[in-house]
């Protein structure tokens, strides 16, 4: 099974988000038994919370459903369980590697790393820009892109 852990600031916007987007994405092409989906936030502050409001609220528009998804802290376990870290942005990338304690080979890497034209490569946070919108159409484009990815590499 390959497994997948999206990685933004507090897993209350954006991590959540890609969560929710990729398993439904997933589950469209019928490939929920051949990955697994989790997110984290690098921050402890969330942690038991629920998805912020504008995730939720766009979530809903889009007909993603974001049930029984909760605020959690990355774990140094992670790194050993999960074969694709996906990040937001640069700053959780560095925090991430903050937590490898040994020459563990972790794949980390934005999100939209695997959009090649993309020219920004990270995910703005809503929570502070409010755009949820934005945010959307970013996470929506990197997990397709993603998915592709994981297509080509794993024969699935």
């Amino acid at each position: 099974m390959i497994k997948v852990l999206f990685v933004c600031l507090g897993n209350i916007c954006r991590s959540p988000m890609a969560e929710a987007m990729f398993r439904d994405l997933v589950k469209r092409e019928g490939l929920e038994h051949e990955i697994l989906i989790d997110s984290a936030g690098t921050g402890d502050w969330h942690i038991g919370s629920p998805p912020h409001k504008g995730t939720k609220d766009i979530l809903t528009k889009y007909e993603i459903n974001a049930e029984g998804l909760l605020a959690r802290q990355i774990s140094v376990q992670d790194l050993q369980d999960f074969q694709y870290i996906v990040a937001m942005d640069e700053s959780n990338v560095q925090n991430i590697k903050k937590l490898i304690q040994r020459d563990e080979d972790v794949h980390i890497v934005r999100l939209l790393d695997y959009i090649d034209d993309q020219i920004g490569k990270d995910v703005p946070d809503p929570y502070f820009t409010g755009d949820f919108e934005e945010t959307y159409e970013l996470v929506k484009k990197g997990c397709m892109y993603l998915l592709k990815d994981l297509r080509r590499n794993h024969n699935i």
